[in-house]
């Protein structure tokens, strides 16, 4: 009976290591240029997106008196007026993990640039995949 009991720890503790060892969320040191990326036509937070917004929400709880302004950004592709919306889903979703998280909503202001403010220029999917994205700047 106390082998049985030992393994079933060993296994909950061996769960238990492997979430806590797989976590990649770390505080990071400034806040200003943060960025997440986002997939072609999608405002949806992946886990690395996830991972870096719960840093940057550490780094809120950390220092209180930190207010951010997350901008929605999108590559070329598409009307001015679908991608001033696709970058509000952006910057929303964004804000929506580091509220959830524990961070006051009223300290996150959100904007869209839509496709007006490519972070790099030119065309195709090389430099499309790096202006999809909603970038935290401290205010």
């Amino acid at each position: 009976m106390k082998i049985k009991n030992f393994a079933m720890l060993a296994g909950v503790a061996g769960i238990l290591a492997a979430c806590g060892g797989s976590s990649k969320i770390t505080e990071p040191a400034d806040l200003n240029d943060q960025r997440v990326f986002f997939a072609f036509n999608s405002s949806e937070i992946s886990e690395e997106a996830k991972n870096n917004l719960l840093g940057q929400a550490l780094y809120m709880k950390n220092h209180a008196d930190t207010k951010i302004q997350i901008a929605g950004n999108c590559d070329e592709r598409g009307s001015t007026d679908y991608n001033l919306a696709l970058g509000a889903r952006r910057a929303n979703a964004a804000k929506e993990v580091i509220v959830k998280d524990g961070v006051d909503a009223k300290r996150i202001s959100t904007i869209s640039y839509g496709k007006e403010r490519p972070l790099v220029k030119g065309s195709g999917e090389s430099v499309w995949k790096w202006n999809r994205n909603a970038t935290t700047t401290v205010k």
